[in-house]
């Protein structure tokens, strides 16, 4: 039996971490492939372009963050606990990847989208894959209102809670310190006028 190619999965992997380490403009189909370790000839079987293999590239990574926002946003929690363990996961995993990449990498759909804009098909899927972070924000807290928390215009609050967190990780990458986020959750339910130790 042949051996199984991962050159299409090793061509996904180096893009994801070509733009959080530099950016989706700076990064050319030559690096991805370099840092791959697949050759130019094999790139162009799996992706017509380089346009292509980026919105593959956020929609792997979307895909494999799924199930952890499952699991931390799941009914089975009281709304608030599902808000305090994700801003508590955030700042885990954006340690850990300052730890991997020498810096902290911020969000990947904001880096990408801030670059592209709306219209083109990338800034389209990033669009999408936002609004579905926000979709988790939005059920925590309308669950939140529905168990008596004072929470009003959920949609708004979901956004702009979203948004706030978009904020913090940017800051932490343009000051190079990801301790900024240490407080990520505290100041989010400071934002939302909720006692965080409440939510434990």
């Amino acid at each position: 039996m042949g051996r199984v190619s991962t050159a299409r999965e090793r061509l996904v992997q180096a893009t994801i971490d070509l733009i959080w380490t530099g950016s989706y403009g700076a990064v050319s189909v030559d690096a991805i492939c370099e840092h791959a370790k697949v050759k130019k000839g094999s790139f162009y079987h799996f992706f017509k372009s380089k346009d292509d293999l980026v919105i593959a590239a956020l929609e792997a990574h979307w895909e494999g963050r799924k199930p952890t926002l499952d699991e931390l946003f799941a009914p089975s929690h009281p709304p608030l606990e599902r808000l305090r363990r994700y801003f508590e996961n955030v700042f885990r995993r954006q340690s850990d990847m300052a730890l991997k990449f020498g810096r902290p990498p911020g969000c990947l759909y904001g880096k990408v989208g801030v670059e592209v804009g709306g219209d083109s098909e990338i800034g389209k899927t990033v669009q999408r894959i936002m609004a579905a972070y926000v979709a988790y924000y939005e059920s925590a807290l309308a669950d939140a209102a529905a168990d008596g928390i004072p929470i009003v215009d959920v949609p708004g609050k979901a956004r702009a809670l979203f948004a706030y967190m978009e904020g913090v990780l940017t800051q932490a990458r343009i000051q190079d310190d990801h301790e900024i986020m240490k407080n990520l959750g505290k100041s989010a339910f400071q934002f939302l006028g909720i006692d965080y130790v409440k939510a434990a």
